[in-house]
């Protein structure tokens, strides 16, 4: 989807006129419900004009162009496509263009470019251009190397040979770079990629309308590449119910394909029951299979992690097969084979956020609906004792009524087994015991694994944070053991500091008696010596920071220290949730109904998340006590 689309003389008239940035305001409005900023006004009144000035020299008035550009499955928008045919092969040619008014630029050590006035480091232009090809090849198969050529060029067209440095950089295909004083180089690199004859120019808007109106879809070389990267990093065994639950979505993929038939496959299973290791299986054996699919998620922390250390660094393009809830608005129905929806609990009600416009909120369907559109057979994979946050509504009845208004097929499967917390029978059921999610009572962990002479996993309850940081680092430290320290979200969390170094520093915001420790970085503030929040759980630099439930959930460790703050105490042999010790804004606005359910999933996440074994502290004296009781 393009914002505006013209053949070159059009828009370059219109630049000219000084309409042209005008036109893309309004269109901004129209397609993408939204406002312009400042800065990216400005940036289309001073780059368009240069770069259609140099489309006009080249001899390519009638190749049709796209401006901003969406790409699929993505907000990011590309600057510009030229849409011709190649003068050699006389295919479709697609040139992607970066435009960048940069003056001067230094390109670091570690690959990254300081720009003077933006105060972070930013991509190498050639690299951002060259990963929107790949993009754009991976999910357009129509632009695949058997039916088109595709070219990324970036032009810094304010740029000259001094006060900038950007000379280390791989040159192919997808990435190639202009300053302002290569401007014939680039009329010449145009001359090359498009052809010049101007009774091309039907041709050029048929090239033009093949990728506008392509449905996106991961392509088969990209699935490929993911289900490789998959196998690779980890050899997936399944047993009874995920086997289960594996052969009814192979069945209904089958079906789907024989009959025409749409099938939701719904998977329950508590912490630990092996949820993503079947979703991983399922996305590779499936890609293998040459099927169309994609893994999602509502969790910034769990996709980023997936993409991180399942699929690694080796491998940008397979990461694209992890994406998110909100990744499929507005895309045609069964665009996919399969669409593998993680942690299905935290599916919210709209995909909308506090950013969209009142007229894109009155339009939105319900996040569910959009994610069974998407496929013809979407697998949600959900605990709903997780549901941490308002507005968090994957449930198998609220899934279960939606893909019947839908006219799918439903499918549901119980996972029994326990994975995470060493294989524990008992510990799952002795934590939902514990916090009242389970109609019986609380018990005491002695007498629950009594039968059990080789239960092994460990119970603590100890009596301050520092004993239980102590307990975590005698179980981890000299071992390959991991472990991590999480809290209830009853601090405040501050943005860093910049220390007398001159560098940003975490603050200790979680402060009980004489004890303090920092939360984990915020997810946009960087600094030094932590892990990015999204690692958190899996990056050893980690510990020493305080987790929380949105960094937490979705991972293990072996050991898990637990601090529960005063929004959840025990009062009369009950569990009170006090609302005003709670810092978690969108949590602490629920009804009077939904808040003590959502804090007691909360610490039903953060409890299970060890392997090995989890110790706990309560700063209110009253629960500590029922806590060392039931921890005997």
């Amino acid at each position: 989807m393009a914002l505006v689309r013209h053949n070159a003389a059009t828009l370059r008239s219109r630049a000219e006129a000084r309409e042209l940035d005008d036109l893309l305001v309004r269109q901004a409005r129209i397609v993408f419900d939204s406002a312009v900023g400042a800065s990216e006004v400005r940036s289309w009144r001073e780059s368009l004009p240069a770069l259609l000035a140099d489309v006009h020299d080249a001899g390519l008035d009638h190749v049709e162009v796209l401006l901003e550009h969406k790409l699929p499955f993505s907000p990011k928008r590309v600057d510009a496509i030229l849409c011709g045919v190649h003068p050699t092969t006389r295919r479709p040619s697609y040139v992607v263009v970066e435009l960048k008014q940069w003056t001067n630029a230094v390109q670091r050590e570690d690959g990254l470019v300081d720009v003077p006035q933006y105060g972070r480091p930013v991509l190498h232009p050639v690299d951002q251009v060259r990963g929107y090809c790949d993009y754009l090849v991976d999910f357009v198969p129509a632009l695949g190397p058997e039916h088109s050529d595709v070219h990324g060029i970036a032009y810094l067209h304010n740029a000259s040979a001094s006060g900038w440095n950007l000379s280390h950089f791989e040159v192919d295909a997808h990435g190639r770079l202009f300053r302002g004083d290569q401007r014939g180089g680039l009329v010449d690199e145009l001359r090359r990629l498009l052809d010049t004859d101007p009774t091309t120019a039907d041709d050029a808007r048929r090239v033009a309308d093949d990728l506008m109106n392509a449905a996106p879809r991961p392509s088969k070389p990209l699935l490929s590449v993911a289900a490789e990267e998959v196998r690779e990093r980890e050899q997936f065994v399944l047993v009874d119910e995920q086997k289960v639950a594996y052969t009814l979505v192979e069945h209904a993929v089958d079906l789907a394909h024989r009959q025409n038939t749409k099938t939701a496959v719904i998977v329950l299973g508590g912490p630990g029951s092996g949820k993503s290791v079947l979703a991983l299986s399922l996305l590779g054996d499936l890609s293998r299979k040459g099927r169309e699919v994609m893994h999602a998620t509502g969790s910034s922390a769990f996709t980023q992690t997936l993409r991180k250390i399942v699929v690694g660094s080796r491998s940008t393009r397979s990461q694209k097969v992890f994406q998110y809830f909100n990744s499929f608005i507005g895309l045609e129905p069964n665009t996919l084979d399969v669409v593998i929806c993680d942690e299905a609990h935290r599916i919210r009600e709209t995909s909308v956020n506090r950013f969209t416009r009142a007229a894109a909120r009155a339009r939105a369907r319900p996040q569910v609906d959009e994610l069974i559109a998407i496929a013809r057979v979407p697998v949600f994979l959900l605990d709903e004792h997780q549901v941490v946050r308002p507005g968090e509504m994957g449930t198998e009845a609220e899934i279960t009524a939606a893909a019947e208004r839908a006219g799918c097929r439903v499918e549901v499967v119980r996972l029994a087994g326990q994975y995470r917390c060493g294989g524990s029978e008992f510990y799952e059921q002795w934590v939902r015991r514990l916090l009242g999610l389970d109609p019986r009572p609380p018990i005491r962990w002695s007498e629950l694994v009594a039968a059990d002479p080789d239960e092994s996993y460990s119970v603590a309850a100890l009596p301050s944070p520092a004993a239980l940081e102590g307990w975590l680092l005698g179980r981890s430290s000299g071992t390959a053991d991991t472990a991590r320290l999480a809290a209830g979200y009853c601090w405040r969390w501050s943005d860093p500091v910049t220390g007398d170094d001159g560098a940003r520093h975490l603050v200790d915001d979680v402060v009980i008696g004489d004890w303090s420790r920092p939360w984990n970085a915020k997810p946009e503030k960087a600094v030094r010596d932590a892990p990015p929040s999204h690692f958190w759980a899996s990056d050893s630099r980690g510990f020493g920071q305080v987790g929380c439930i949105y960094t937490a959930q979705g991972f293990e460790y072996d050991w898990s220290g637990v601090v529960m703050g005063p929004d959840l105490v025990r009062r009369n042999g009950a569990w009170v949730a006090d609302r005003t010790s709670s810092y978690d804004g969108p949590v602490k606005k629920a009804g009077d109904d939904e808040f003590p359910a959502l804090v007691r999933n909360t610490y039903k996440v953060l409890l299970t998340r060890g392997m090995k074994g989890t110790a706990v502290f309560s700063t209110d004296p009253e629960t500590q006590q029922f806590l060392e009781d039931m921890c005997r």
